[in-house]
């Protein structure tokens, strides 16, 4: 595989799906997830522990998020003009850094400083990992993008059974063991940086030949306003499963700690199994199609979430991460299908924009939870779903057929 990797660009190589190192960086970004996916798992603890309340376990999601929101549009953005393939390994620099100091955080502030350091990482991994997926796909950017998100979405869902398996009954300090998954992930992005300077310039060429599709500023403007609201509706949502779905279930069935923790698992390993829909069949069916089903068609399983006993509780949840996470590879490429020319840009900007709006999402569910109660947050949620209505006023691009272009 590390020959693949490394080997000098062919005269086509950017024509045709290149697997491995599709396969690296979704194993990449499943470790920087993983690894990410800690600090969400132990609210619980750090709650307990540092006598925290929601609206505090709130602010360290938006402290977390809004520094991968800010960031990665501008670094994106400068990458596109100035491309850094080995900044990879960098990232996840930082989010070992992150877990190191999450282990030792006695105090909010420090919990903060963490989760802050953590989502520094995080904003230099996504614009640039996401490139190198959509250089690597060949003329199948769903499936490139639907593979990488998987990996992401499959870390997620393993750093919260870690952690019940490692961190619950070993205390906040052994989080400083994730840090170990790191060095496995800068020594495979060092590799994947070194194939992707092989082939940047080549890639930088291609966007920029097909940057038409037909639609004026106007419209492009207004499409990525509407994709911005079908992501707020995504992603408030999903942060009122991935930050209170455990305090839910512990408040509404007196279940422990333990037990809660594993229907997140549960969840977030539907969320990643929902993944590989979206991006291979947006390729085949169109794009737009899989946005109607993925954002509007949850609704009816939000919308009956609050009112079931555990076992529909767990059913729904599962349903809702099957479907609600297609959207996500969907909507980006078809944003990066509206501004060819900025790969780096529009996916910095949207994989900011979903942490942002998932950090703003926790922070204000959050207090909501403090004013009212949890329940009060899934039966608010449940009707986001239908801002999927929205859908009908985006436009149909066409779809680059396969080999074009070369």
């Amino acid at each position: 595989m590390e020959k693949a990797l490394a080997a000098p660009p062919a005269h086509d190589a950017l024509n045709n799906t290149t697997y491995p190192v599709i396969a690296a960086i979704s194993f990449a970004h499943l470790l920087n997830d993983m690894m990410q996916s800690v600090l969400l798992a132990i609210y619980p603890m750090l709650k307990q522990g540092l006598q925290l309340s929601f609206a505090q376990i709130g602010l360290i999601t938006l402290a977390y998020q809004l520094t991968a929101s800010l960031l990665q549009p501008l670094i994106g953005l400068y990458t596109d003009h100035r491309p850094k393939p080995y900044s990879l390994p960098v990232g996840m620099g930082f989010t070992l850094v992150g877990l190191l100091l999450l282990s030792q955080a006695g105090s909010f502030g420090a919990v903060l400083l963490a989760a802050m350091t953590i989502g520094v990482g995080s904003s230099i991994f996504h614009p640039e990992s996401s490139r190198v997926a959509r250089m690597a796909a060949g003329s199948q950017p769903g499936l490139a993008q639907s593979v990488f998100q998987i990996g992401g979405n499959l870390g997620s869902a393993i750093g919260p059974l870690l952690a019940a398996l490692i961190v619950v009954p070993n205390g906040q300090g052994s989080a400083a063991w994730f840090s170990l998954f790191a060095l496995v992930g800068v020594v495979v992005l060092s590799i994947v940086g070194r194939w992707s300077s092989h082939h940047v310039a080549n890639f930088k060429k291609r966007m920029k030949a097909h940057a038409g599709n037909g639609l004026s500023r106007r419209q492009i403007g207004w499409s990525l306003a509407i994709l911005g609201l079908l992501m707020f509706s995504k992603f408030f949502y999903m942060a009122s499963l991935s930050s209170y779905y455990t305090f839910y279930l512990i408040d509404r069935f007196s279940l422990a700690l333990h037990d809660a923790q594993i229907y997140l698992f549960v969840f977030l390993f539907a969320v990643a199994a929902g993944t590989v829909l979206g991006g291979p069949v947006g390729d085949r069916v169109g794009r737009k199609r899989v946005i109607w089903v993925s954002i509007l068609g949850v609704a009816p399983f939000t919308l009956f979430l609050p009112h079931v006993g555990l076992f529909w509780t767990g059913v729904l949840s599962v349903i809702i991460g099957l479907i609600l996470a297609s959207a996500f590879s969907a909507i980006l490429v078809y944003a990066q299908e509206l501004l060819p020319g900025k790969v780096g840009a529009i996916s910095g900007l949207f994989f900011g924009f979903a942490f942002g709006m998932g950090g703003i999402g926790a922070a204000l569910l959050g207090q909501l939870a403090d004013a009212t109660s949890i329940a009060t947050v899934y039966n608010v949620c449940a009707f986001l779903p239908l801002i999927g209505l929205l859908t009908a006023f985006l436009p149909a691009i066409e779809q680059p057929k396969a080999g074009a272009g070369r």
